[in-house]
């Protein structure tokens, strides 16, 4: 197989018509090797479309809330109370389970300055750590890779896995990307095919191309291969035994558990839940999204600590920006702002209720006021859980926070 081959055959296998789209969104080191820090874990869990905050963590003794969405509030008697002054949606029952064993911290008013109500932008900009005037292209996980890299070593892609079948700009270093896969054994399988095996010939025989973008493809190739049979060796070692809910997030979850349980050096796991962008409608949209987030959740906060693992482990929940406090005229709510966040795990210092609910006089252009910078998160799990430099990573001196 010539050069020009290979790059037609590479070029058919970025548009889709193999099922390693892109060679897997794949890294660019070689070393199976752990190179990072501690035995910690992070789980960030992105629930996409913009979550309604304010109907998630709700204010309950505030008639503000109530005037202002007089057709979507949750009334009092039907809300779960877990403080004097703030209940949580109903769909969050398992939550305020693992609210009460004391492994759940809630961020109100999580943000940033001049927030930006584009879908597109305010991710880029959560998964960047980016100012809101700011463009960047690699995310704040994927320069936590990189910040891992010396002289001799680096990470490696397995170092941080998202449970998908793309990678997200949050996993994507300058140097180093994450892995993106839904099933190990498929990830290994598609490997294995006639196709790649030919094309990861060619790379042998080529280690030290001197075409760039050739030479890059054949080192992605190789190192795809070489992960794909490191991962999928090492999940066969233990998969989780406990009942998962047999939905796409509870699937997900399994896979993490299993990997975790496995003993992949796997620092960082990634997932998505979609559907939150509740234009009309709103009520038994996220009703129904919640209770599979919460369900999830629960099953796998039980697993990992009845396996002995809960304690490595925090889970950050975030969603791209809050909902308007005023409902629409469609019976749901339109892009806002500031929005809750949730953080989890078996070891934190600060559980419970961190921050009050903004407030709801005292609004932005209709939208909740911020009072947590959504990077003082970052720099908290960066610095306190992962014991990485997070000034270098996130571009700027950002306060921790007293939670784990």
């Amino acid at each position: 197989m010539k050069r020009r081959q290979f790059i037609q055959k590479s070029l058919l296998a970025t548009s889709g018509t193999w099922f390693i789209p892109g060679f897997l969104k794949a890294f660019e080191q070689t070393s199976l090797n752990n190179h990072l820090s501690n035995d910690k874990i992070l789980i960030v869990l992105q629930l996409s479309g913009g979550n309604d905050g304010l109907n998630t963590v709700i204010p309950f003794r505030n008639d503000l809330y109530y005037e202002k969405r007089p057709g979507l509030s949750i009334k009092p008697d039907k809300l779960l109370q877990i403080t004097d002054e703030i209940g949580i949606h109903p769909a969050l029952k398992p939550l305020a389970e693992i609210y009460d064993q004391g492994w759940l911290t809630i961020l109100n008013g999580v943000g940033y300055p001049n927030p930006d109500r584009s879908h597109f932008r305010a991710m880029d900009i959560w998964q960047t750590a980016s100012s809101s005037n700011q463009y960047l292209q690699s995310g704040w996980i994927g320069r936590y890779l990189d910040a891992q890299c010396s002289a001799a070593d680096c990470a490696t892609a397995h170092d941080a896995v998202e449970i998908d079948d793309t990678l997200s700009l949050a996993l994507k270093g300058e140097k180093i990307k994450g892995l993106a896969l839904l099933n190990p054994k498929k990830l290994y399988q598609a490997t294995q095919t006639p196709q790649l095996k030919a094309l990861q010939q060619v790379a042998n025989q080529h280690p030290h191309d001197d075409q760039h973008s050739v030479a890059y493809l054949y080192k992605t190739l190789a190192e795809t291969v070489s992960s794909a049979g490191y991962l999928y060796e090492k999940s066969k070692a233990r998969e989780s035994k406990a009942s998962y809910p047999n939905t796409d997030l509870g699937k997900r979850l399994k896979t993490i558990a299993s990997l975790i349980l496995s003993g992949v050096q796997t620092q960082v796991y990634y997932a998505t839940l979609a559907g939150f962008d509740t234009h009309v409608n709103q009520a038994p949209q996220q009703q129904q999204l919640l209770e599979t987030y919460a369900e999830a959740v629960r099953a796998f906060a039980d697993d990992m600590h009845q396996q002995g693992q809960w304690g490595r482990i925090c889970m950050l929940t975030f969603s791209e920006f809050g909902r308007r406090v005023a409902q629409n005229a469609s019976g749901g709510t339109d892009h806002g702002s500031a929005n809750v966040a949730f953080l989890m795990g078996g070891s934190l210092t600060q559980a419970g209720v961190y921050s009050p609910v903004p407030s709801l006089s005292d609004l932005a252009d209709g939208d909740l006021k911020y009072s947590i910078d959504f990077r003082n998160i970052y720099a908290t799990l960066l610095q306190n859980h992962l014991q990485a430099p997070s000034s270098s990573i996130l571009g700027g001196d950002f306060e921790t926070l007293p939670l784990c």
